[in-house]
């Protein structure tokens, strides 16, 4: 009911709407995406190097300081201490690996906060294949230590200077990209967004973090079902990986943080399924912000990673159906919650990950709660807006 079913739909979302010139590429994709990663010799090298090269499994740490704050159980998913600093390297580490066996040779990529974009160009560099990441030109601006690490890994970086210069946009020149070259090519989208097979596969591919936490809190706490999991939303890949082993298990809350930026009625947000209608964009049937006529609103948050006008099929059906819980958070907020954790627990949260610490505050939990949080992505990447923060 919650996974995506053999026409690449989730309920009434996702799909592959996508220029003709695609069609094979991607047809190509969803043809055989299955059959490669179930093929022993895969799953033998994906675990490996998740293993030994990524450093998994990442710990479940239980946060004291914070637990007591909150009156609950309160656990840290640590995606922070993945190889690059977040979780996208789960999924690009099983892309690569697909791409290699599709016989591309081209990487392709977008990018918001830059960290997709930086496990993009490590995997690439791993494999020895071409990689070229697109980045808008805000986003390069305010995240410019990944930019310089995409560089040292031997990435090219293109950004993009059109619409907002955001993660939009990014994803945009991307696809031309892609249109332009579809025979060499193999676009690594970096979230469960895009036409089928890309949200699936993405989803699964990142389900390694709830998997995880079944084990570890079966060993922590003697069952292997918490009351909530917590985790932030832009497209949403760390959300689909901390919530998809729990998706059948109704007993455990899925809460879904989008970024509220400075307000949902400031005009200047990105909580999608509270001001999105539902559309087309980027290849698949979502929640869309956008005008009564179609055209994309600039969205707009503090986090590069989470200023995106949609939101993946898998989270809208999830939304739709009631299934998980979507909150939002300020960029205020958000960085409370960054300043709370660092000083509670000695960890410093990419801003991502602080819009899923910010929920904390706006539930009442019981004492008994188990509650994970999905910390996404360390905040090396975010120390100018903090510090800008700290002078302010």
């Amino acid at each position: 009911m919650w996974t995506v079913d053999e026409n690449g739909y989730y309920g009434q979302f996702g799909g592959a709407y996508i220029p003709e010139m695609l069609y094979s590429n991607v047809e190509n994709l969803r043809n055989n995406y299955l059959k490669i990663i179930n093929e022993e010799s895969f799953k033998n090298e994906f675990d490996s190097l998740l293993k030994d090269y990524v450093g998994r499994p990442t710990p479940l740490y239980p946060a004291g300081r914070l637990s007591e704050k909150y009156g609950a159980q309160i656990f840290l998913k640590r995606e922070d201490l993945c190889h690059t600093g977040a979780h996208k390297v789960n999924n690009t580490i099983g892309q690569i690996l697909l791409a290699e066996r599709l016989g591309k040779k081209r990487i392709i990529a977008e990018t918001g906060a830059g960290q997709h974009g930086v496990a993009t160009a490590t995997v690439c560099a791993l494999k020895n294949l071409e990689c070229i990441v697109y980045m808008g030109e805000k986003d390069i601006a305010r995240q410019a230590p990944n930019v310089a690490r995409m560089k040292m890994l031997g990435a090219k970086v293109i950004p993009a200077i059109s619409g907002s210069k955001t993660l939009k946009d990014a994803t945009n020149e991307a696809i031309r990209d892609w249109i332009n070259n579809p025979e060499d090519t193999y676009y690594l989208i970096g979230s469960v967004v895009g036409p089928h097979p890309y949200p699936d596969m993405v989803a699964r591919f990142q389900s390694v973090i709830s998997s995880e936490m079944r084990n570890q809190l079966k060993e922590k706490t003697g069952n292997e079902l918490p009351q909530y999991v917590i985790a932030c939303v832009g497209g949403g890949s760390n959300a689909a990986g901390a919530f998809y082993h729990f998706l059948e298990d109704e007993s455990v809350k899925l809460i879904a943080v989008e970024a509220a930026g400075l307000g949902i009625d400031s005009g200047m947000s990105a909580a999608t399924t509270q001001l999105g209608s539902v559309g087309i964009l980027h290849g698949s049937k979502s929640y869309v912000m956008q005008t009564d006529d179609g055209q994309v609103v600039e969205p707009h948050s503090i986090s590069a990673g989470l200023d995106y006008p949609g939101i993946g099929p898998m989270h809208a059906n999830l939304f739709a159906s009631k299934r998980a819980g979507f909150m939002n958070a300020t960029d205020e907020e958000s960085l409370s919650a960054a300043f709370e954790l660092a000083k509670l627990e000695g960890i410093i949260p990419a801003l991502e990950s602080a819009h899923a610490l910010a929920a904390l505050r706006k539930i009442k939990f019981e004492e008994s709660d188990v509650v994970v949080v999905n910390l996404s992505g360390r905040g090396d990447k975010d120390m100018d807006t903090y510090m800008k923060k700290l002078i302010s």
